[in-house]
């Protein structure tokens, strides 16, 4: 069983396309697979209850099938910092609370590929003293970074890096996701910007996502290659 803690440079990076990707890859290839997103904002009201797009997305491609509720357990209907949505809906975002529900989710629902997805960059708090990349420093999670492809990406992607090793974790790879269509369009700047990523992070790329017109795990299939699959220790 391999898991991975999925952040991002920034919100809607991509993260949920590469998150969905990698597990349908993996699960072409004949794995079992898991995707979780612990904490999401932005939900809408169903009859079933509040759900978020993104959790749907990695539902849909954990495989074999679980439940909403164990994909998502904490879900809140405003799309602001999630710390925020939980206070406006009466609740307090805990750091222990999240990392006991997820350990135990891992423990239960053992896959080939675990893929725990963050909610906007590295460090978007949970509280007021707890943030969300305190979840894979609990559970020395390795990480895959998100690097949305536009001005400034190699400021944040660079910064992303350094924070996550100052923390004490393994950047395992890094997967580039076009955002800005305008900013790819200059392909020679664009490969210069892609080589400075490559230098510099420390870590494999696992591919470079193009600007899609119809995103989906099937259409950006073809741009990504699997983490190394390694032993989860125990929790």
């Amino acid at each position: 069983m391999s898991a991975y803690f999925v952040t991002g440079t920034d919100t809607d990076a991509g993260k949920t396309l590469v998150t969905s990707t990698l597990l349908a890859t993996a699960s072409a290839q004949g794995l079992t697979t898991l995707g979780l997103k612990p904490v999401a904002s932005g939900s809408r009201v169903t009859p079933e209850g509040l759900r978020n797009s993104d959790a749907l997305a990695l539902q849909v491609q954990s495989m074999p099938p679980v439940s909403y509720a164990t994909v998502n357990p904490w879900a809140f209907a405003p799309a602001i910092a999630p710390h925020l949505a939980a206070s406006e809906a009466g609740q307090a975002l805990n750091l222990c609370d999240i990392v006991t529900t997820v350990g135990a989710t891992l423990a239960q629902t053992p896959r080939d590929l675990s893929l725990i997805e963050g909610a906007g960059g590295w460090r978007v708090p949970l509280n007021d003293r707890e943030d969300f990349c305190d979840i894979p420093c609990a559970m020395g999670l390795p990480v895959i970074l998100v690097v949305g492809l536009k001005l400034g990406c190699l400021n944040h992607a660079r910064l992303s890096a350094e924070a996550i090793a100052a923390d004490g974790l393994t950047l395992a790879g890094w997967v580039g996701s076009v955002v800005d269509p305008a900013f790819a369009a200059e392909s020679a700047r664009f490969a210069d910007n892609l080589d400075v990523l490559k230098r510099t992070l420390p870590a494999p790329c696992l591919g470079v996502i193009p600007h899609l017109e119809q995103p989906s795990p099937e259409t950006a299939q073809p741009f990504l290659s699997l983490p190394p699959l390694r032993p989860l220790e125990t929790l």
